[in-house]
């Protein structure tokens, strides 16, 4: 029970940070495809907004480019830590194709929207400038 107290202030930092986050995403050029039901884009992003009141703190995106852009996009952050854990005040970020749905057969992968390009970001609680910053080294380990 410990930590249930602040459980809605910190899910509403999830929520915001990754709205945020999300819309940025989305105005970078190396983005093909944002996946974050808080957007209008999101073919679910209407029934999202009748059934809850936040979209939660998960964000994917596909990168363009391959598994090698992926992981050049991952090994540039700094602040952000690489991990498949989700749910915690820090932001995380992982290559689900190669890590939680590694095991996967290809044509599973497929079916489950699992592309060699994306990434997934667990955001955290953390101030948005920090979290857009390290993103962006992400993004200039693309370009170097």
């Amino acid at each position: 029970q410990k930590g249930l107290e602040t459980l809605p202030i910190r899910m509403r930092a999830h929520c915001d940070n990754a709205l945020e986050l999300a819309k940025w995403l989305e105005t970078q050029p190396s983005v093909e495809k944002v996946f974050y039901a808080g957007l209008e884009s999101h073919p679910q992003h209407a029934l999202a907004k009748q059934q809850q009141s936040g979209f939660g703190g998960m964000v994917s995106f596909a990168l363009k480019g391959g598994r090698e852009q992926a992981w050049q996009f991952i090994d540039g952050t700094r602040m952000i830590s690489i991990t498949a854990n989700l749910g915690d005040v820090k932001t995380t970020i992982t290559h689900p194709a190669t890590t939680t749905h590694g095991r996967l057969a290809p044509e599973d992968k497929a079916k489950a929207g699992i592309t060699e390009n994306l990434i997934r970001l667990s955001v955290g609680i953390e101030a948005i400038d920090d979290l857009k910053t390290d993103l962006e080294r992400g993004f200039q380990a693309l370009e170097d």
